[in-house]
């Protein structure tokens, strides 16, 4: 069970309407946890089995059992401290990651079985967050990269991206001078974030052919997706996996 949600469907108020899922926003927390317990409870599943990393915009996994079952789910000073990414082998747990720009990457590993989240906006993505967390799948629960699923979920395009010149030399750092992740128009300069991530993800052993982008921009599908960079100060959402069948 995977996916990533819409901005439609809570109880939040403006300018986080309605269904935010980030208790770091500004939002009412009471807010925050009835939109988490409207989305787990359509998921066949409720907070004590969610599990959120801390979000330091940083490229560090860690691996979860049932033993940081719920941490994270009711407030945000008890998440898992210190990673973007979150990776388990235990069944039942939801692991999650709120977004509204970021790029939510889902990972799947359908014979051990295990699954991975990883949060992954500019700082993330060139500090290879991507493969890091393939590397913590491989390492921790004996995964094997070229076994794996991924998918690239609702996150800024790269038509959509514009960026100065830090985030230009940190992705030229990472990556070398590449035109096809760094492009310039006119005077403005953008960067490719699912290009950078699905070339990670290749790079640390996964085919091809078994990484899926949605290729959804948060920037301008802003009706149904939250967007930071349009909005400033909105609501996020949530991606999210575990190794759960779905409801009905």
């Amino acid at each position: 069970m995977a996916g990533s949600t819409a901005r439609r469907g809570g109880v939040s108020e403006p300018p986080f309407d309605s269904l935010n899922l980030s208790f770091t926003v500004g939002d009412r927390p009471e807010h925050v946890v009835e939109n988490r317990r409207r989305l787990l409870e359509a998921l066949a599943s409720d907070l004590a089995e969610m599990v959120v990393p801390e979000l330091v915009h940083g490229p560090a996994a860690a691996a979860v059992d049932a033993r940081h079952a719920g941490l994270g789910s009711r407030r945000h000073d008890d998440t898992v401290p210190g990673v973007d990414a979150l990776v388990t082998a235990t069944p039942g747990l939801v692991l999650a990651v709120t977004v509204a720009d970021c790029v939510p990457i889902l990972l799947l590993d359908p014979l051990t079985p295990a699954v991975g989240v990883a949060h992954a906006g500019w700082r993330g993505t060139a500090g290879h967050a991507a493969a890091r967390t393939v590397a913590c799948m491989e390492e921790r629960l004996g995964s094997r990269p070229a076994d794996l699923l991924a998918h690239l979920g609702p996150s800024i395009g790269p038509a959509s991206f514009e960026v100065g010149p830090d985030v230009v030399r940190a992705v030229h750092r990472a990556y070398g001078e590449d035109p096809a992740l760094v492009t310039t128009v006119g005077e403005r300069t953008y960067v490719d974030l699912w290009s950078a991530n699905a070339r990670d993800l290749v790079a640390a052993g996964l085919d091809e052919d078994n990484i899926e982008t949605a290729a959804l921009d948060t920037y301008t599908a802003e009706r149904d997706l939250f967007s930071a960079r349009r909005h400033r100060r909105c609501g996020r959402g949530m991606g999210y996996i575990s190794l759960r069948t779905p409801a009905g």
